[in-house]
């Protein structure tokens, strides 16, 4: 009874922001638009063969040569490549191994930085100064140059196995924020209220010191995720990423970049796929950049 006390007099003085996102998002239209967008992009990653035979060829890797390079129409609203493949059914079941490879990084690069920064954050110290030499030694890795390092030693390069070498080279700039957000909040009064109520760190961490100080994490971490798909497509565009019989948005714009001239088609669906992918990560990481932000309420 008297933890139940506990938790309700130090919970009256922590700041309610949480509790007023989603009554700020949803007034906001270009949040709606991002949602469904992503929505929609989501539902096509989980499941393309839903979405491939609306229009032509429903399975990618069915090619007829006879077809090489077509214009788009007729049978092949997106055209056909230079092996007679359906664009448009490349296109939709692209988007899976795309969005795996910038969602499954930006989780497990965000699950470290917390961890991290919240151990640098709240207890500072030692603990502190060790995780920033961490840090500042990945950090010393340019990103791409030290994924093109690690890609060009290792075999196989499926979806997981590049997201885990690009969450490699991720964590460090999160977990340099969480750092930063979990100083900023752990000497509020709320949680020397909780600390003066015996409360255990682990309890304090997980209910008072992460809800307030995450806001600004979860922004950089969707902003992230578009940012990992460029990375991806750079990668795979430049040979150091996915490989055939993976199929990606990058590994078309790569296979597509010789005939630009004669087959415009060929890199052209794949890249405005690609642009409103990324456009809709950036724009509604800003939107609860800007909504989770304390001064712009």
């Amino acid at each position: 009874m008297s933890d139940t006390l506990t938790a309700t007099a130090v919970a009256e003085t922590a700041p309610s922001a949480p509790r007023g996102v989603w009554r700020s998002l949803r007034r906001r239209p270009l949040f709606w638009l991002c949602a469904v967008v992503l929505a929609v992009l989501a539902l096509v990653a989980i499941a393309p063969s839903w979405f491939a035979g609306w229009f032509g060829q429903p399975d990618p890797r069915a090619c007829d040569l006879t077809q090489s390079a077509q214009r788009p129409g007729g049978d092949h609203v997106f055209g056909t490549d230079v092996q007679g493949c359906d664009v448009y059914a490349n296109v939709v079941y692209g988007a899976r191994a795309s969005l795996t490879v910038g969602v499954l990084c930006t989780v497990l690069a965000l699950v470290v930085a917390l961890v991290l920064g919240t151990a640098a954050g709240f207890y500072g110290g030692f603990a502190d100064r060790l995780i920033a030499r961490l840090t500042d030694v990945f950090l010393g890795f340019p990103f791409l140059l030290g994924a093109v390092v690690v890609l060009t030693s290792i075999g196989t390069r499926s979806p997981v196995t590049v997201a885990l070498v690009l969450a490699l080279f991720s964590w460090p700039t999160m977990a340099r924020l969480v750092r930063g957000s979990v100083r900023a909040v752990r000497d509020a009064p709320y949680v020397e209220a909780a600390r003066a109520m015996g409360l255990r760190d682990r309890r304090i961490i997980a209910r008072y010191v992460l809800p307030n100080a995450i806001g600004p994490v979860l922004a950089v971490a969707t902003t992230m995720v578009g940012g990992v798909i460029v990375s991806e497509s750079t990668l795979t565009f430049l040979g150091l990423g996915l490989r055939a019989p993976s199929i990606s948005w990058g590994l078309q714009l790569s296979s597509a970049q010789t005939y630009f001239q004669t087959s415009p088609h060929m890199l052209v669906f794949p890249s405005i796929f690609l642009t409103v992918t990324v456009l809709a990560m950036i724009t509604l990481g800003d939107v609860l950049r800007d909504t989770l932000d304390p001064k712009s309420r």
